[in-house]
């Protein structure tokens, strides 16, 4: 089997091109990193080169030792990761002190990851402490709707999460833990990584004001389906907010029928 037969290999493909066509990846926008399974690294090791050189992260993330991941490159356009992987993509190691990567597959000539990789790689670290390490997804998207909205609703999490919330049902259930907001900072340094991680030990969600969303999630599917649903509530919104506004909309008590009824917790905080 080659490595792009690989079924994870599939789905990054696969999530690649739907971020495309939902048109969250202009240019080179966006990235995705995805940390793989000790059985998916003992399947690509026969193509893998340990040999290459180490390069500084920028930030510590320690948990994340020895670990390997799936990037998307910098300057790369991602509606070419289906065109030819290796080029626009590739898999790094973490080194034993949690401080260095090495590409030891794909981001050929001279290409590297993703500028973004410090704060991809806190928030990785992050969710493998908060998740005992369920989660293997950090997405970062260019998403239209809700970027409007950072320039019109105040960077609130909590304004963020109920506004939300209320266009559509199924919000707190997707993200009951709401959402987070990082106020404009330049992207790439260590800087906006500790901020981003520091939002991501209770949220799995979180808006970078002006620029776009970060999402956590266990697979690629159920990440790509949680910026999917933010996503298309924050376009409703867009909507509603051009159709003068809300007359009617989902009250507190609803959202607590709703936590009651799908087992699901939600905080006051989001209620008041």
């Amino acid at each position: 089997m080659a490595l792009e037969d690989m079924k994870f290999i599939q789905n990054f493909k696969k999530i690649t091109e739907d971020a495309w066509l939902k048109g969250w990846h202009e240019r080179n926008g966006g990235n995705i990193t995805y940390r793989l399974t000790e059985e998916e690294v003992a399947g690509v090791k026969v193509f893998i080169n340990e040999d290459s050189a180490y390069t500084p992260i920028g930030v510590t993330v320690k948990n994340l030792a020895n670990e390997y991941f799936l990037v998307t490159g910098s300057g790369k356009f991602i509606r070419n990761m289906t065109v030819c992987l290796e080029e626009n993509a590739g898999i790094v190691k973490i080194d034993e002190k949690g401080e260095n990567y090495k590409i030891v597959w794909g981001l050929t000539n001279g290409a590297k990851p993703t500028s973004e990789l410090p704060s991809h790689l806190m928030s990785h670290s992050i969710k493998v402490e908060k998740t005992n390490g369920a989660h293997r997804v950090i997405m970062h998207s260019h998403t239209t709707n809700v970027i409007a909205l950072t320039f019109v609703l105040p960077l609130d999490g909590a304004v963020f999460t109920r506004e939300l919330w209320e266009m559509a049902t199924e919000c707190p259930v997707v993200f009951p833990s709401g959402i987070g907001i990082v106020p404009w900072m330049v992207p790439g340094g260590s800087a906006i990584a500790d901020a981003t991680g520091e939002l991501m030990k209770s949220h799995d969600v979180v808006i970078w004001a002006h620029h776009g969303m970060f999402c956590s999630g266990e697979t690629l599917d159920l990440t790509f389906g949680l910026m999917d649903t933010v996503e298309k509530s924050a376009e409703i919104l867009v909507k509603v907010l051009a159709m003068g506004g809300k007359k009617q909309t989902i009250t507190s008590q609803n959202f607590r029928d709703l936590a009651r009824d799908f087992n699901v917790s939600i905080s006051e905080d989001y209620l008041s």
